[in-house]
């Protein structure tokens, strides 16, 4: 079967966040499956398999298969306009229903729900998992902890075993940008990542922040990992919003171990 690896949220190889793609006729068990992942090392390994109702994704990190991911969507996406569809909008069939993304302007336009949120007190096990203080912490999905200040995110180092000990599936941590609307960084211990490095499904909760506490509906978020990238985020109608990025093709190759 092909193998793509794709970085999403970047037109510069080497940046944004890698994904390996797999592109098969039918699907392999998932302890193989799992076998690939492990072997990519990468943060996520998305499988694709065409059937009678469309393409079906799905989406691995080294730890587990999870209901959402930002990035292999997009990555995923590339591959199929890019490689097998001359078209430009393509469907997949996921744990988190049916997700469309369109190419448009040189863009990748995925239609992803918004996570909603719910704010929490700021406690000193969080500014010792962070290693600063936040001030305000946003639960949902995932914990969102918001700083005074870019550097303050940009410059941290988290204690991995203590932030897997917080609430929230991955421990994100964000600020008012100066050259984005928003910088952030998502650390995800419990998925066996330490550092995502650009996060999209992190976004459905963290732009719907900021649209609120900037009062706009179109977000540009910056992720301030050592790889970095860009997100442009516009919340939609009826718990929608949209998330866009570039990507770059990095390598293709064929997985020959389960022939």
């Amino acid at each position: 079967m092909k193998q793509y690896i794709v970085d999403a949220f970047t037109d510069e190889p080497f940046s944004g966040n890698p994904a390996a793609v797999c592109v098969m006729d039918k699907w392999m068990t998932d302890e193989d499956m799992m076998k690939l992942v492990r072997e990519n090392n990468l943060s996520e390994t998305a499988f694709i398999v065409k059937e009678a109702e469309g393409y079906r994704l799905r989406w691995f990190t080294p730890g587990t298969e999870v209901d959402l991911c930002g990035h292999a969507t997009l990555a995923s996406a590339y591959v199929i306009l890019e490689h097998y569809e001359k078209t430009d909008r393509v469907e997949f069939i996921t744990r988190s229903g049916r997700l469309t993304v369109t190419r448009r302007d040189g863009l990748y336009e995925m239609d992803f729900p918004v996570y909603d949120y719910e704010e929490i007190p700021v406690t000193d096990d969080m500014e010792k998992a962070y290693g600063q203080r936040p001030v305000k912490a946003l639960l949902g999905t995932d914990l969102v902890c918001v700083f005074e200040s870019e550097e303050q995110v940009r410059e941290m180092t988290p204690d991995q075993t203590l932030l897997a000990k917080l609430d929230g599936r991955i421990q994100n941590a964000t600020a008012r940008g100066s050259e984005a609307d928003c910088v952030s960084r998502s650390f995800a211990p419990k998925l066996a990542i330490a550092e995502d490095s650009v996060c999209g499904s992190a976004h459905c909760q963290i732009a719907n922040f900021w649209s609120a506490e900037l009062g706009k509906k179109k977000i540009h978020a910056y992720q301030a990992s050592e790889r970095g990238g860009h997100l442009f985020c516009e919340i939609g109608e009826e718990g929608r919003m949209t998330i866009s990025g570039k990507a770059c093709l990095v390598a293709v190759s064929e997985v020959v171990a389960f022939d």
